[in-house]
């Protein structure tokens, strides 16, 4: 008996020891008006791991109360060169934007994690990626990971200046726009290929809530296949949450 439409491969959650890694700039590239490129380095890396695109470390910034920490994506690992790329969003004041502006190489900083992976495997026939700014090196990284034969339908909400291009091998269907309505509209106008399908959303909290809901209650997709987080939350400092249990 064929499987239903969107029926889930499996889906992997991994655990990693986790671990404080103090590590130091080896280069930094403005990327954007509002996004900046840190490359880390150092033999602590040694034994990093980042199975999924979406994962996500604690890196600790010091103030004069003392350090705080933020999550945010490996965007790229290269064990090789002991090195890790994480792309920081420049927005607002904060301790995380202020190190991130002023970062130069030699800068000192401590990285823990990620303390595990959620692994979609490669072999859907389609992925749906969602999400803003704070959502685009998690983004890229899957688009650069996924293979030929499949398709990628990109929705995400980032101003203009501060687009990217980005590469895959896959077929790319790729929408930005301007503001999060626009992209609940973007997201209810999808017409969701056939075959098996995992949606990925990932936004301020109530627009990843409502994403979701569009997928799961008015789309039927399937919530077994699908992955929602608030990687940020207005109002809120730190606020990172998965949502897979939302309704």
């Amino acid at each position: 008996m064929e499987a239903p439409v969107n029926a889930p491969r499996q889906v992997q959650r991994v655990r990693h020891e986790i671990k404080r890694r103090e590590l130091r700039v080896a280069r930094v590239e403005t990327l954007s008006p509002q996004m900046r490129r840190v490359v880390f380095q150092g033999e602590a890396l040694a034994d990093f791991m980042s199975a999924s695109y979406d994962d996500h470390v604690k890196v600790f910034f010091p103030t004069p109360e003392g350090a705080v920490a933020r999550d945010y994506t490996p965007r790229r690992y290269d064990n090789a060169a002991r090195e890790l790329t994480i792309d920081f969003a420049l927005h607002g004041d904060g301790p995380a934007a202020d190190w991130a502006r002023q970062a130069q190489a030699g800068d000192a900083l401590t990285v823990a994690g990620p303390r595990g992976s959620f692994v979609v495997p490669l072999d859907f026939d389609w992925y749906l990626l969602v999400g803003d700014e704070t959502a685009l090196p998690a983004v890229a990284r899957r688009l650069e990971e996924l293979p030929a034969g499949c398709r990628a339908i990109v929705r995400l909400h980032v101003a203009a200046a501060d687009r990217q291009a980005l590469a895959s091998a896959a077929a790319l269907d790729l929408q930005w726009v301007d503001s999060e309505d626009a992209l609940l509209d973007a997201v209810r106008a999808i017409d969701l290929p056939a075959g098996h399908g995992y949606a990925w959303c990932a936004a301020e909290a109530g627009v990843a809530a409502a994403a979701r809901r569009i997928l799961v209650d008015e789309k039927g997709h399937d919530r077994k296949a699908i992955r929602a987080a608030a990687y940020w939350k207005r109002g809120a400092i730190a606020h990172h949450e998965n949502l897979e249990d939302a309704g």
